[in-house]
């Protein structure tokens, strides 16, 4: 190897940082809707506070909980499909959670948006650490 070639290697992708510090500050921001439309769902749809702590029970064990066995997983297996997988995940339990009309939907359209979340951080922070360049 010559030093421009080790050189190159060794820059920040800062293109790179940019675009998955957007993607995921929109995930992060997807996940806030969860938490935020609480006040609506209890008294739309007649909720205790119990049924709402149950919504973030599961909401929590799917994105937090999970996300060190998917980075797990991820650290043996990188797949840079992760990424768009998880935004998936989560634009689709996001719509689930839109057009839900019982309790048990909706634990199952919070549940989605966590494993969403579980999925894309653990490659977004290898990606982030890949495009900085070793610094």
């Amino acid at each position: 190897m010559n030093p421009t070639s080790l050189q190159e290697e060794s820059r920040t992708a800062f293109r790179v940082l940019f675009a998955i510090s957007i993607a995921h500050l929109l995930n992060d921001m997807v996940q806030s809707i969860v938490p935020s439309i609480y006040p609506i769902i209890k008294e739309e749809m007649g909720l205790s506070f119990i049924q709402i702590g149950v919504i973030t029970l599961v909401f929590q064990l799917t994105s937090s909980l999970l996300q060190p066995f998917v980075g797990m997983y991820a650290d043996r297996r990188p797949s840079p499909y992760a990424l768009a997988a998880g935004m998936c995940f989560t634009l689709t339990g996001l719509i689930w959670l839109a057009f839900t009309g019982s309790y048990a939907a909706m634990l199952g359209a919070v549940s989605v948006i966590g494993i969403g979340s579980s999925i894309f951080h653990p490659e977004a922070s290898r990606v982030a650490q890949l495009a900085a360049g070793g610094k």
